[in-house]
Formats: structure tokens, C-alpha cells, sequence
């Protein structure tokens, strides 16, 4: 299932989308088999690197429906960038606070103007760009579990994404002047976001496992040399 253009719509508006029975249950099960084969703990909260570290999953990613997804929303040919599993358990149940996705997975260091907040997780070299670069990505989060209001799902704030990127102050006001939209999902749904949307999640009240392959995709290329960590 594509985006509708009444999704798209919504989409570009809100700043999230949540696509139903978006990938088939085939496609959710080998993604399932072939990610826990790699999972070296299935009680440890996820994993990063899958692009690199999953065939299925890049397959998934660059020819299967979420690339197709991504083309929707994005144009062009997008190219898929991150690739992370979430998963919240029994012995792994947390709560994430309201904030929006900044950084970006790049091959190296370079010392590029707008570029700052240089950080390093499990090896890979991360960096705050410029909002233009945040602006012409999308995630797209496949849920391979369901996720009901009880386990903990992604929250949204609409319309938070066209504001740039917030400080503090302006995300606690946000988070107490907006109402906030409960993104529960089936197995196979496919929630699609902007990095620069406000989101949270709460501690699930009754944990089971909320498998989630985050997937991210950029419209643009990054410049002067800086490459993406994944690509």
C-alpha cells in the first residue's frame, strides 16, 4: 500500500502519517526471522547499524515497499541512511522524553559550518546538520509487532515539524499548549515521520515485545565530502 494523496496531504501537514497493513505479513516475517538472527540479546532494547549488519533489511530498505514509500513522500530516489530496531520488553521498558530527531550517522569527522554536536554511538560518528538536511528526509517505522495504546507507542505533536528545529523552552511549550496523537499500530502498519516532528513514548503498562525497524531515508546528499555512515 502507497500513500494516498489525501495521506500525503495529512502527511505534510501533520508531520506523521500512520499507513495501515502497509507491508504483508511475508515481508514482516522474513524481516522478523532475519533481524533476530542477528540479535545478539532478544531482551536488549534494539539494535543499530542494520543496513550494514542485515541483508534483509537492505533489501527491504532500498528495493521493497518502504523505498517505494519513501519515493512517495520524498521524490527522486531517496537513499536509505539508518536502519535501527526498537523494542520494548519486560527488561527493557523506558520512557522517552519529548524531542526531535537531530543527528545524522556520517563515515567521518569534517569540519563543516552548521554542522556541530559531534558524537560517537556503538562506533559510528554522528553530527547535528542544518536543519535543510532534516527537512528533506523521512523515517518510516515498520511495526513487526503490535503496539497497542497500553505498550508504550510513539506519540506525536502535529505540525511541530514546521517550526525548525526547537529549543528547550519552545519544546516544553509545545508539549503543554498541543494536544498529542497516540500512534497504537497492528502488525504490518507503517507509522511515516519527519526527524523534526515532536515524539515521545511512555513507559509501556503492560510490556510484551514492540518490535520496531526504524528506517530512515535522505532526499539530498550531503556536502564537501561528508558521507553517510550507512549508504
Amino acid at each position: 500500500m502507497q500513500p494516498t494523496p489525501n495521506q500525503l496531504s495529512t502527511f505534510e501537514k501533520d508531520g506523521f502519517a500512520l499507513l495501515r497493513s502497509a507491508a504483508s505479513a511475508d515481508q514482516i516475517a522474513e524481516l522478523i526471522e532475519s533481524i533476530e538472527a542477528a540479535r545478539a540479546s532478544k531482551s536488549a532494547p534494539g539494535m543499530r547499524n542494520l543496513l550494514n549488519r542485515c541483508a534483509t533489511v537492505r533489501t527491504f530498505a532500498t528495493s521493497g515497499k518502504a523505498s517505494a514509500m519513501a519515493r512517495e513522500i520524498l521524490g527522486g530516489q531517496p537513499l536509505p541512511v539508518r536502519a535501527i530496531l526498537f523494542d520494548k520488553t519486560p527488561t527493557s521498558n523506558w520512557y522517552v522524553t519529548w524531542h526531535q530527531d537531530l543527528s545524522i550517522p556520517v563515515k567521518a569527522k569534517i569540519d563543516l559550518p552548521g554542522y556541530s554536536s559531534w558524537s560517537e554511538k556503538e562506533g559510528v560518528i554522528h553530527v547535528q546538520p542544518p536543519a535543510e538536511i532534516l527537512e528533506r528526509m523521512v523515517s518510516l517505522r515498520i511495526h513487526l509487532d503490535a503496539c497497542a495504546e497500553s505498550n508504550g507507542p510513539i506519540k506525536f505533536i502535529a505540525a511541530s515539524h514546521l517550526s525548525g528545529i526547537l529549543a528547550p523552552d519552545a519544546i516544553a511549550r509545545w508539549r503543554d499548549q498541543q494536544p498529542h496523537a497516540v500512534c497504537a499500530a497492528e502488525q504490518g502498519d507503517v507509522i511515516a515521520m519527519r526527524p523534526l516532528i515532536l515524539h515521545s513514548s511512555s513507559v509501556a503498562e503492560s510490556p510484551e515485545h514492540r518490535r520496531v525497524l526504524h528506517l530512515e531515508y535522505a532526499g539530498t546528499t550531503l556536502p564537501d565530502g561528508l558521507e553517510w555512515a550507512e549508504a
